[in-house]
């Protein structure tokens, strides 16, 4: 299964896929998904799923079921746009809450042992190389949070330009 995660107005994303995108689920904003509370509910009360019933509770057992995750995301200041950044903030029950040490960091367990490939494609205007360098780092940093063994990054001034590298997807 592949999992396509963007902040994409429909309009957006209909120039961009105008004969659609053939992933097995597509996560785009539908105006109610809330904020992780920080409960630990999705590892004590409910193991493997968010507390919060808004729709985007099952992001854990997604992750379990996928072998890669697509990343569509306006660059703000080098990281996710905010949806994005709350959808993975929300796939945190994809993760044990135990910890284990792992060149020299600490991280927690995988729940799951599939293996994900991600592909992130940021787009903007005047994204800057300090942007670019925070970005690099942030994907690669929750590439070892999530065991993410592949992966590929790239940045597009905009939408057309976005539309070159996604074609590849």
């Amino acid at each position: 299964m592949n999992i396509l995660i963007h902040d994409l107005s429909k309009e957006q994303f209909q120039s961009l896929f105008p004969e659609g995108y053939h992933a097995a689920c597509i996560i785009s904003d539908t105006g109610t998904i809330r904020h992780c509370a920080g409960c630990f509910g999705c590892w004590i009360k409910t193991p493997g799923k968010c507390v919060l019933k808004d729709g985007y509770d099952n992001m854990g057992e997604l992750l379990s079921k996928t072998e890669k995750v697509t990343i569509i995301s306006r660059c703000f200041y080098g990281c996710y746009s905010p949806f994005v950044k709350n959808v993975l903030d929300r796939s945190i029950p994809w993760l044990l809450p135990f910890f284990k040490i792992r060149n020299n960091e600490t991280h927690h367990k995988r729940r799951y042992q599939n293996n994900i490939q991600l592909a992130v494609h940021f787009y903007g205007e005047k994204i800057t190389t300090e942007e670019r360098e925070t970005a690099e780092k942030l994907v690669k940093a929750n590439c070892a949070n999530f065991y993410v063994k592949n992966y590929e990054i790239s940045f597009s001034n905009s939408l057309k330009e976005l539309c070159g590298e996604v074609t590849a997807i």
